[in-house]
């Protein structure tokens, strides 16, 4: 049996990619649904659909467990999805809490870069209302990445003036983290370490979930029957293209990269 990852677009190979390393024996489904790639700028009903469609196809599969590795998806539809299927389901969410906890004592802010539909969620709201004692997390909308990164966008020289000018109204010397809300911003851990100071963390919601997978998967003793396969799917057709499958290593190998 399989285990499903699921996002709008390309964002969730950066889950994908700690789930390789943590879960190597295991075989993936990869489903992007480029049909209506990106989700943070869409309302949320339609949203919705397009989350349940995904769901559906992944059911159909067979899978043992689904990973929502898309933050606004996750904020939009996973308490319905738990609802309706009985395999696992693990979403993401922003890691504000280990963000909170690493600043609570230095005195320094905690920024959130995510989608404008995460940010405006009763999920995320209810999240930083729990751990932001100190209310000393911000938050700014940052959809211009996930538009880079379904270009396969990565030049230096076009995204450092657009990250400089979008983190211009901000004194970035008051924040010693920097937490990456949507699962395409890690493509640009590298680009965003050249802007910021080197006192400034950099985190996202990646490892936790992945580690959160492992634990389930070993509470239903679920087998380790696979040898890291992965299959992918756009809008539920199967991905055979030479060049696509060509596109996706160099994503998955960017990342390494980016690892080192």
């Amino acid at each position: 049996m399989t285990i499903g990852f699921f996002d709008s677009g390309i964002g969730g190979l950066t889950v994908l990619y700690e789930a390789l390393k943590v879960l190597p024996y295991e075989n993936y489904i990869y489903y992007a649904d480029t049909l209506n790639v990106p989700y943070g700028t869409k309302q949320k009903n339609e949203v919705k659909k397009y989350i349940f469609d995904a769901a559906a196809f992944m059911a159909s599969q067979g899978v043992k467990a689904m990973v929502i590795a898309c933050n606004t998806a996750t904020s939009v539809a996973i308490k319905d999805l738990r609802r309706k299927y009985d395999f696992p389901i693990i979403g993401m969410e922003p890691a504000v809490k280990p963000a909170v906890e690493r600043n609570g004592n230095s005195h320094k802010r905690v920024l959130v870069l995510a989608t404008q539909l995460t940010l405006k969620e009763e999920k995320f709201k209810n999240l930083v209302s729990k751990v932001d004692n100190e209310h000393i997390v911000d938050f700014l909308p940052f959809p211009e990445l996930v538009e880079f990164a379904e270009k396969l966008e990565f030049h230096e020289q076009v995204l450092l003036p657009c990250l400089k000018d979008k983190l211009a109204a901000l004194d970035m010397s008051l924040y010693g983290t920097i937490v990456l809300g949507c699962t395409h911003f890690p493509f640009f851990k590298d680009v965003f370490r050249q802007l910021l100071s080197e006192n400034i963390e950099i985190i996202d919601g990646s490892v936790g979930t992945v580690k959160h997978l492992k634990r389930i998967l070993g509470e239903r003793h679920c087998s380790k029957d696979g040898n890291g396969e992965i299959v992918f799917y756009h809008s539920g057709r199967r991905v055979e293209d030479k060049e696509c499958l060509d596109k996706y290593s160099r994503l998955l190998k960017r990342l390494n990269d980016i690892d080192e």
